[in-house]
């Protein structure tokens, strides 16, 4: 298949990778030149520009955010570019706003547009085993899958409007950034208590808490070792933020996701924006007067 890429942050670069390895023709485009080289280096072919990968039976964009996606998509002319019958993939977390207003711009272009944001790390992506919450038109949906099981072990269809998938993936960050700020909290009561965070994590998240979310950001907690970051700070500042105005679009209280929000905005304050999110817990043993 004929694709183009825009976007290739740590996630980004190893989804690319992923479909290059597949066989398919893969252009690509990103903001600094390194990861393009490196891309190229295993077999895609270099874009100038953001509007030049719309030439494309599908284009794959993973953006940071809602101003990155409309700068690119938007007021750079890729979708004025875009191949008759092109499907535009969107991998990236962005506001439910935005999926709705791609939606209606891609209708207008009579092009395909899916939402499929994914739940895994960059070492994940890079062994095809994310989990891609989708939705969209079904037969476009239909016609990127072969796309989705190449960098997937897992598709979750929710719908054909594609901000639904939008919904599912803030409403998912959210909760790991609430187990992330729970264990730290905890973490911070045990050790005020003389118990080690090691040891306390370690019966949690091998019994009562046995999943790979608990036990993966458990055991950073535990190690204290939050650098190189799989998810940075600021962009999970980013995806609370995102939850928060999706909450208050529809009226919904949220009032833990205001303490994450404030937590996150504490922790880069304090020098953690290179920090992953499980630095949260940093912020949770300041509080408590514990050195981190």
């Amino acid at each position: 298949m004929k694709i183009g890429f825009i976007g290739l942050g740590q996630m980004g670069k190893a989804i690319a990778g992923r479909l290059v390895g597949a066989g398919h023709t893969v252009r690509v485009w990103n903001r600094s030149p390194e990861p393009v080289k490196q891309l190229v280096a295993q077999g895609a072919q270099a874009a100038a520009r953001p509007a030049d990968v719309a030439q494309a039976e599908v284009l794959v964009t993973m953006l940071a955010n809602d101003d990155a996606t409309r700068s690119v998509i938007i007021d750079q002319g890729v979708l004025a570019a875009a191949s008759p019958g092109l499907i535009h993939l969107n991998l990236a977390t962005i506001s439910v706003a935005l999926a709705q207003e791609l939606a209606a711009l891609h209708r207008e272009r009579n092009l395909g547009y899916v939402a499929a944001p994914v739940f895994g790390r960059p070492e994940v992506a890079a062994e095809g085993k994310l989990n891609i919450v989708a939705a969209g038109d079904p037969a476009s949906l239909e016609r990127v899958q072969p796309l989705l099981s190449v960098i997937g072990q897992k598709t979750w269809p929710v719908g054909d409007r594609p901000e639904g998938a939008n919904v599912v993936k803030i409403a998912g960050n959210f909760m790991i950034a609430s187990a992330i700020e729970t264990m730290g909290e905890a973490v911070a009561l045990t050790r005020a208590h003389g118990v080690s965070a090691g040891e306390f994590l370690n019966i949690l998240t091998n019994t009562l808490f046995a999943s790979r979310t608990y036990q993966l950001y458990g055991g950073m907690i535990a190690e204290e070792k939050y650098k190189p970051a799989g998810f940075e700070a600021p962009l999970a500042l980013k995806d609370i933020r995102l939850a928060l105005s999706a909450a208050d679009e529809r009226s919904v209280p949220m009032p833990f996701a205001s303490v994450l929000r404030d937590g996150l905005m504490e922790l880069i304050s304090m020098g953690g924006s290179e920090d992953d999110w499980a630095a949260l817990a940093k912020v949770a043993a300041r509080r408590a007067g514990l050195s981190s």
